[in-house]
């Protein structure tokens, strides 16, 4: 028993656990207190099993600290995150937060007045080009239905064709265009209508009077001026009966009389009296032979 108690053993196993003992190195070692632990002073560091844990605790997290920093944790996704200045601004102070919930109202009114104007401007200028098409579509409908002048001119004298009449009535032709004669100065250039003296003369058709009155060896003359510028000399009457002027088919002109050269005889003797010398002269110019030109207008002498 003496052997296994060496006073050797039992203080290095002692100083493992404890502080070292209070007994000298020569002292006889406490048989009685080898089995009891040292009674640790207050505030001294942790020994046994607290000492152990607090190590192995900080020896396991100086080993994972190490773990850790060599593998990088995955990167957090990018998440848009509100302003934390701008929130706790707004919640802090209630007049901003209203202010800006005013700015939010004016700004979706902007917008829809912005969008109100451009659908209106839109509206209006469909409108002006639907405006534009019809107001086109009307002029060339406009062209296509009105004649040329030239073509309104030929049915004006076409529909005019049934509206021409004789100048006189109850007459005689006498002379005709071309004749010749001794109180003539040169070939006859109308038709003479013989009929008693004051018989009405009535234009052959619709047109404008443009002269009236004594012309010499014509005597009393009336010019009327045709649509087309044909010039009707109604000649030797013994009245007038209109001045210038717009005259319709049979208005009464002047009176058949004998003024002018009309006194004489006619080709073969027979004595001249009174008559209506009518005349065709086209735009004005050189008369022809008055007898077709009515027949060809449905009048027939």
């Amino acid at each position: 028993m003496a052997s296994s108690h060496s006073p050797s053993t039992p203080v290095a196993a002692t100083q493992l656990l404890d502080h070292p003992s209070d007994q000298p190195p020569d002292a006889a070692p406490d048989h009685g207190s080898r089995h009891r632990m040292p009674r640790q002073t207050r505030g001294g560091p942790l020994i046994g099993v607290t000492a152990m844990a607090a190590s192995l605790g900080a020896t396991g997290f100086a080993t994972a600290a190490p773990a850790a920093a060599a593998t990088p944790p995955p990167p957090a996704p990018a998440v848009a995150a509100p302003d934390e200045s701008s929130v706790t601004a707004l919640a802090a102070d209630p007049g901003l937060a209203l202010a800006a919930r005013i700015q939010q109202q004016a700004d979706g009114r902007r917008t829809s007045a912005e969008e109100t104007a451009r659908l209106a401007a839109a509206q209006e200028a469909e409108a002006k080009r639907a405006a534009q098409q019809a107001e086109a579509h009307a002029e060339a409908q406009t062209q296509v239905q009105a004649p040329t002048g030239a073509q309104a001119e030929g049915e004006a004298e076409q529909a005019g064709q049934g509206t021409f009449a004789l100048p006189t009535g109850n007459y005689t032709l006498t002379a005709h265009y071309g004749q010749s004669g001794a109180h003539w100065a040169h070939l006859h250039t109308g038709l003479d209508f013989a009929a008693p003296t004051g018989t009405p003369v009535t234009a052959v058709g619709a047109g404008t009077v443009t002269s009236a009155g004594w012309s010499g060896a014509y005597g009393y003359r009336v010019i009327q001026a045709l649509p087309d510028g044909t010039e009707i000399w109604y000649c030797h009457l013994s009245a007038i009966s209109t001045t210038a002027g717009p005259v319709t088919p049979g208005t009464v002109l002047g009176r058949v009389g004998a003024t002018g050269n009309s006194p004489g005889l006619r080709p073969g003797g027979a004595p001249v009296g009174p008559h209506l010398h009518l005349e065709v002269r086209p735009d004005g110019g050189i008369p022809v032979d008055p007898l077709p030109w009515l027949q060809e207008r449905g009048v027939q002498p």
